[in-house]
């Protein structure tokens, strides 16, 4: 089963599927150059975008983000600041340095953007080639993100994965629980909820089990507090950020340092006030809904920035775990870190479920892929917190995605920003109103989330194309000025 170091990954803005995946992809590539005993003999590196991955990559600076990739460099420990230049530099030195190792000649058209082709397994494509000095290809490798800075090659592939639906083998390719067994694996929310009903468990509970079969109780909580302090310092630094326009052309303004200096002067600093499992409960005199936009707004203006993030599970939608973690950790009576970790376990296991038997890619499916997936796991993970059964869990996380079906992906000019920023806030207080419905009942609903999540599928399948991540169709074409 996927872990909850795969659903929760740092890495950098502005796009899991954009930007971390080809940078994953790319760095594998050169990874696989190092193994076969060939990167000296390099000369020459071409690579071809395909389908959405060329059609808003350069307002989702895909294109920097391979040749981070190719330097050697991962999502999860480089410079954002780097990766915001690196093409640049490369291009006006018309060289690159292969795995921080291998200098050669380097021009932008070696990214090329192939924007009238996609190709069939997943319209994130890509294609790498590596000549020799004679031109002679040294190794050729297609990779496919597919969503949440996962990445496929096609090489790993089947004979029955090349399929137009891709999501089918991609759920069983990615499922390691045959290789990893796991105490309590589950493949649908019934089994999920029969199963700590079983065993008297909490999903949390479950989910500790799971992933401390998989690495010890330290290394579990270690990475979960990891994780938190991440979303913390991203929303630290959304609110104290200096920049006051988002790059990419649209003259987006940051919102969240003067929604912040507003706050803590009328209110209280919540920022001078992190101080472990003995923080205080704030009672704030702004409506707690408006501090929870800010918490996402905050996050995802950074993710619009390039700064560091945590997919949860993308990066276009963010903001909705850590505001709503952050609603938890400062307005609910009793939060602590226990409570965190266990809302991230709680999360992580919905999030699994949408990863296997839907879709979290924005280019498959629409934003109902990654909005909508993110709401139904804040919702599960505050429910989980709340003191929800596993049955009033299962029923937030329904309720969660439920309201978000058919949400479209129409990015205004290829860039994370419009409406993608604002979505993130709307969410983030869908998922906390989702919790405390599902604590209304006792958890019983004529809809399960397996139902939902099967529904978001179909209407993914359905949905034209323009409206999936292309900037082809919806507010990408009929906001002509910003």
């Amino acid at each position: 089963m996927l872990s909850v170091f795969d659903m929760f990954s740092i890495g950098i803005g502005p796009s899991s599927s954009h930007t971390v995946g080809p940078m994953r992809a790319a760095y594998d590539f050169i990874q696989a150059l190092r193994e076969k005993k060939i990167l000296d003999r390099v000369a020459h590196i071409h690579v071809t975008l395909y389908g959405s991955l060329s059609q808003t990559g350069l307002g989702h600076g895909t294109d920097r983000a391979v040749i981070a990739g190719l330097m050697g460099y991962q999502p999860e420990g480089v410079d954002p600041s780097l990766v915001l230049h690196c093409l640049d530099d490369c291009a006006q030195a018309g060289n690159i340095r292969l795995g921080g190792i291998k200098e050669i000649s380097f021009a932008r058209e070696d990214i090329e953007f192939e924007r009238w082709e996609t190709l069939a397994y997943h319209p994130n494509g890509m294609k790498m080639w590596a000549y020799d000095d004679r031109d002679d290809l040294l190794l050729e490798d297609t990779a496919f993100s597919v969503g949440g800075g996962f990445v496929v090659h096609e090489n790993n592939l089947t004979g029955s994965d090349h399929t137009t639906e891709a999501h089918k083998p991609r759920g069983k390719k990615l499922d390691i629980s045959d290789t990893h067994p796991v105490p309590y694996p589950f493949t649908t929310g019934t089994e999920l909820v029969e199963m700590c009903n079983a065993n008297h468990l909490s999903i949390s509970e479950l989910m500790w089990a799971n992933e401390t079969a998989l690495r010890s109780e330290d290394k579990v909580r270690t990475y979960l507090m990891q994780v938190w302090h991440t979303m913390q310092g991203c929303v630290k630094s959304g609110c104290t950020s200096s920049q006051e326009v988002l790059p990419g052309g649209l003259n987006v303004r940051r919102r969240a340092p003067k929604l912040y200096q507003e706050f803590a002067h009328n209110d209280f600093d919540f920022l001078g006030l992190h101080a472990g499992e003995q923080r205080p409960i704030l009672h704030p005199k702004n409506d707690k809904s408006s501090w929870v936009d800010l918490f996402a707004l905050a996050v995802n203006e950074e993710n619009a920035g390039g700064g560091r993030i945590v997919t949860a599970p993308t990066n276009g939608a963010a903001g909705i775990v850590p505001a709503v973690l952050n609603y938890y950790w400062w307005f609910v009576d009793g939060a602590d870190e226990d409570g965190v970790c266990k809302f991230l376990l709680a999360a992580s296991a919905v999030g699994y479920l949408f990863k296997r038997n839907g879709s979290i890619s924005g280019a498959e499916v629409g934003c109902q892929g990654e909005v909508g997936s993110a709401s139904s796991m804040a919702s599960a993970g505050l429910c989980e917190v709340l003191g929800g059964t596993p049955t009033q869990v299962e029923n937030a996380a329904e309720i969660g995605i439920e309201h978000h079906l058919g949400l479209t992906c129409d990015p205004v000019g290829g860039l994370v920003q419009i409406p993608c920023i604002e979505r993130n806030a709307l969410a983030s207080n869908t998922a906390i109103n989702a919790a405390r419905m599902a604590l209304l009942s006792d958890g019983s609903h004529v809809v399960s989330l397996d139902d939902a999540i099967k529904t978001m599928k179909e209407t993914g399948d359905d949905m034209m194309s323009k409206y999936k991540e292309t900037s082809r169709g919806g507010l990408a074409v009929n906001v002509v000025e910003c």
